[in-house]
């Protein structure tokens, strides 16, 4: 299973990105909110954290075609998946539906605002019920990285992500773990890893 993918874009149409690896091209599904990023990152390398799915029905002699399905972080890779385990949410409807970033969309589940969900593409009040009652426990490391003047780099993302992992490990609840990993993010500082990022937690906690 490719579930890392590094390239040039060579161009982006609707949901399909071309990207160039090598001497392949590979054409890769991107929700929108990563279009408008990807769309400025023509050859430029980027890397994509990916899923595979299979495309098609192979009754009555159908074809399947192996499909690529990439998203800036793990992080958010993880929201989809998660998204698409949810009744009546496949691959196709979810990738439709996200047209805002996934840290406002884990928000909307956390806040249980089902209106919110239901304005997605694809996505009606029935589906949006659905959504909230699956997901909202899962919400919590999603939704600590929303926009809320806190610009987030995906690799951070991913850093924080994993911190918050580790808070929660540590026994620290995930109200309070949210509200530790904000404060640290307002610093607006960069951390290589987990233990960089831990260790500004608990020096701010402790005032150092």
């Amino acid at each position: 299973m490719i579930s890392k993918i590094t390239g040039k874009p060579v161009h982006v149409v609707g949901e399909e990105l071309t990207l160039a690896v090598g001497a392949f091209e590979y054409e890769v599904l991107i929700p929108e909110f990563a279009r408008r990023h990807l769309q400025s990152q023509i050859g430029r390398e980027v890397s994509l954290h990916t899923i595979e799915y299979i495309e098609g029905n192979s009754q009555g002699g159908g074809r399947l075609t192996p499909r690529l399905v990439g998203f800036l972080n793990a992080a958010e890779r993880e929201f989809f998946e998660l998204f698409c385990q949810v009744d009546g949410v496949g691959v196709k409807k979810a990738l439709r539906a996200m047209v805002r970033p996934v840290q406002e969309v884990a928000a909307l589940i956390e806040d249980q605002d089902a209106k919110g969900l239901a304005g997605l593409p694809g996505i009606g009040p029935a589906t949006a019920e659905r959504v909230v009652a699956k997901l909202r426990r899962k919400m919590p490391k999603f939704a600590l990285l929303v926009g809320r003047d806190l610009p987030v780099a995906g690799a951070d993302r991913d850093v924080a992500t994993e911190t918050f992992e580790a808070l929660r490990a540590l026994g620290h609840s995930e109200s309070d773990a949210k509200r530790l990993i904000e404060a640290v993010l307002q610093q607006k500082k960069k951390f290589k890893n987990v233990d960089e990022f831990l260790r500004a937690v608990y020096e701010q906690r402790t005032g150092n």
